[in-house]
């Protein structure tokens, strides 16, 4: 794939076209009515996403957000809190629906690197003997986008989910880029979810499939999960169509994740270089790029902008480049080199 239009996107990775292959499997799919259960793709699909995940059962849901506030629906009592990062997606990013869909509080806790500290769990959990809110579930997010895609350990997540399993608490990973993480840690999904009562991942972000999430568990909370789809208005129906390149994206697009990360870090070196204090690269391994914009020229989008590139921003203090399969090496030099003509303007 080249820029599209002579452009260079790199706001998401959400920005992806299908590739020819998916195309060809959604022109071809079979189809059925998915609120009936007789859609044989998407069932198909979801069988693949459980099978990966380590899982009984998957849910195929339109976006990640409906899979994080459908994970709060099945998992975090009304009236009570949910523990999440700071910069959690399911925090920032998901309009405050938690309150509105689920009745939950959220309850934020220090996420500078992009995980969560087991003696924060802990610290939290005791809370509720000193007249502070019950805590029902631990939410994770792997990987962390606000700390540069930061990925977790099996370790890391091992030690936190202990500690909420210890205190009584159910454990959901939004695992939008758990595909980003695995091939980052070497190691396998359903390893990074071993611990997790729910997961869900992303098909429309690097994997490149147009429209699309799984949400993963054991068959009763999918079969909750079902009904609660339903009740926030995504049931589909002839929704095979699009699953259809949800396979082919679990089934090629996962090892190819590798060149992404290396032009993340490519890009990484160069802002660290040439804007010094903006960027630690080395903190960079997956996908996404994290800058501080107070070391970065106040009109670097625009000046990109001016040169056919995207970025955009993540909060007042941060812009964001991610890599993905439309954005190739040759568009990256392009990248790479207006960067360093914006330096030197400055």
């Amino acid at each position: 794939m080249t820029a599209r239009d002579g452009v260079v996107d790199l706001r998401s990775d959400t920005v992806t076209r299908p590739t020819p292959e998916m195309r060809r499997a959604m022109a071809d799919a079979e189809v059925g009515d998915d609120a009936y259960g007789e859609d044989q793709t998407v069932m198909r699909l979801e069988s693949l996403a459980a099978g990966l995940l380590g899982k009984e059962a998957a849910l195929y849901v339109p976006s990640g957000t409906m899979a994080n506030q459908l994970a709060l629906r099945l998992l975090a009592r009304p009236g009570t809190e949910v523990l999440c990062g700071e910069r959690a997606h399911v925090y920032r990013y998901e309009h405050a629906a938690a309150g509105l869909n689920s009745g939950v509080q959220l309850r934020p806790l220090p996420d500078a690197d992009g995980t969560l500290a087991r003696d924060d769990i802990t610290r939290a959990a005791a809370g509720h003997a000193h007249h502070l809110p019950a805590i029902s579930a631990l939410f994770v997010e792997n990987t962390h986008m606000p700390a540069s895609g930061r990925p977790w350990r099996v370790a890391e997540l091992d030690a936190v989910t202990a500690a909420a399993r210890d205190a009584g608490f159910a454990v959901h990973c939004d695992g939008a880029r758990i595909w980003n993480a695995a091939i980052a840690v070497a190691t396998s999904p359903s390893e990074l979810t071993a611990g997790t009562d729910t997961t869900m991942f992303c098909l429309s972000k690097g994997l490149c499939a147009p429209v699309g999430s799984v949400l993963c568990g054991t068959r009763d909370l999918i079969a909750e999960a079902r009904d609660h789809r339903a009740r926030l208005g995504g049931g589909m129906r002839q929704a095979g169509v699009i699953a259809a390149a949800g396979i082919v994206a679990l089934e090629t697009m996962v090892e190819r994740l590798v060149d992404d990360h290396a032009r993340a870090r490519t890009l990484a070196d160069v802002l660290g270089e040439l804007f010094p204090g903006s960027i630690d690269a080395a903190t960079v391994e997956t996908n996404v790029v994290c800058a501080r914009a107070g070391a970065l020229p106040p009109d670097l989008l625009d000046a990109l902008a001016a040169e056919g590139i995207r970025a955009g921003t993540i909060d007042v203090e941060t812009v964001r480049f991610v890599t993905h399969h439309d954005v190739d090496d040759a568009e990256m030099g392009r990248v790479v080199d207006a960067l360093h003509r914006i330096a030197r303007r400055d």
